[in-house]
C-alpha cells in the first residue's frame, strides 16, 4: 500500500484490510473482488491483485508461511528488489539494502549523485552506494533509520539539515545544492484521452459494468464506455439490443493517470426496454448506494455520489 502512497492515506486501508483479512490464508481464499472492494480509492490497483496473487502464491508454494530468503521473497508477484530488501531486513533480520523514494534522496544529497534517481544508470550508482553502507549488525535500526531520515529530516521541501546526523559530511549541504538534489523526474507532457460513460439508469438502478482484468482500473466496477462522438442510442442497442432515452451530458471529469490524462464525459441514459438476454456475469445493476459499495473507481465513485 505504500507504494506510490503517502503513510497518512493508507493507514485507514491498511486497518481495515487487516480486520477483512487478518492472516495471508484469509487473503488468498478471498474472491479478488472482496479484495479489490477494500482497496477501492487507493488506486494503482494492479497492486490489489499483485498482493492477492503474492498471498496465493505463500500458500501454494511455500505451504502458508512467508519465505525467509530474500530471491524467494522477490519472486512474489509485486516485490520489487526495495521491498524484498526490506521485507528480509524487518521481518527476517537479514543485511539487505533498501532504495525507497525516502532513501534516494537521502542518499542523492549525502553523496552528491546527480541525475534524476529513476534513471537506469543513476538508480544502479545509488544501489552500489546503498549497499556499500550496510552496517554488519542492527540492520532492523538502520534500515527504519534511514527510512525515517528521509521522511522526517531530509525532506523534499524544507529539509532540516541543522538536525541531520550527517550534516557533517553531506555534499549537497557542502556545496549549497541540497534544494536542486536528487535532480527531478524530467518534465514530459503528459497525453490526453477522452470517452464517454454512460449513466444507465432503470428503475432507480444504475447498470455497471465489470472492466477487463488486465489495463486500467483492471477488475473494477465502472460505467460503460463509448468513444466520445459515438451514438449513444445506436451503441446501446448494437451493444445490448435494449432502447433508451438520451439525457443530459453531465459536467465532464479530469483524472490523471501516471503516463496520460483522461477526461470522462458523462453522459445519461435512460432505459426503455432491457431485454434479458441481454444480462451477463460482467453486468451488475445496482442502486446508486449500493454501487458506492462496490469496487469503483474513485472517479466513478465521485460520480455517482454526485448524482
Amino acid at each position: 500500500m505504500l507504494q506510490q502512497t503517502q503513510v497518512a492515506t493508507v493507514i485507514p486501508y491498511y486497518l481495515r484490510f487487516l480486520a477483512a483479512f487478518p492472516d495471508v490464508r484469509t487473503l488468498a481464499g478471498a474472491p479478488l473482488d472482496r479484495v479489490l472492494e477494500h482497496w477501492s480509492g487507493l488506486g494503482y490497483y494492479r497492486r490489489a491483485h499483485h498482493l492477492h496473487a503474492a498471498a496465493k502464491a505463500v500458500v501454494d508454494l511455500h505451504g502458508g508461511a512467508f519465505p525467509r530468503d530474500l530471491a524467494a521473497i522477490a519472486t512474489l508477484p509485486g516485490i520489487g528488489r526495495s521491498t524484498a530488501a526490506a521485507i528480509a531486513a524487518f521481518a527476517f533480520g537479514a543485511r539487505a539494502a533498501i532504495l525507497d523514494g525516502n532513501v534516494k534522496r537521502v542518499l542523492a544529497r549525502h553523496r552528491g549523485i546527480e541525475g534524476f534517481s529513476g534513471a537506469p544508470n543513476v538508480e544502479a550508482e545509488m544501489w552500489v552506494v546503498a549497499e556499500s553502507l550496510l552496517p554488519k549488525r542492527n540492520i532492523e535500526t538502520y534500515t527504519q533509520a534511514l527510512m525515517d531520515l528521509g521522511a522526517s529530516v531530509c525532506t523534499r521541501a524544507a529539509p532540516r539539515c541543522i538536525d541531520c546526523p550527517l550534516a557533517r559530511d553531506c555534499v549537497a549541504l557542502r556545496d549549497g545544492r541540497v534544494a536542486v538534489l536528487p535532480s527531478p523526474r524530467p518534465k514530459k507532457v503528459l497525453p490526453r484521452r477522452a470517452v464517454r460513460m454512460l449513466v444507465v439508469e432503470r428503475a432507480g438502478t444504475i447498470l455497471l459494468e465489470k472492466r477487463p482484468a488486465v489495463g486500467i482500473w483492471g477488475g473494477l466496477w465502472s460505467l460503460p464506455e463509448i468513444e466520445p462522438g459515438a451514438d449513444v442510442a445506436r451503441h446501446c442497442k448494437a451493444r445490448f439490443a435494449a432502447s433508451v432515452i438520451v439525457g443530459d451530458e453531465l459536467r465532464p471529469i479530469e483524472h490523471g493517470f501516471t503516463h496520460y490524462r483522461l477526461t470522462i464525459h458523462p453522459q445519461c441514459v435512460t432505459v426503455r426496454a432491457w431485454p434479458s438476454r441481454a444480462e451477463s456475469p460482467g453486468l451488475v445493476w445496482l442502486t446508486r448506494d449500493d454501487a458506492l459499495g462496490a469496487a469503483l473507481p474513485a472517479p466513478i465513485r465521485k460520480l455517482l455520489r454526485a448524482l
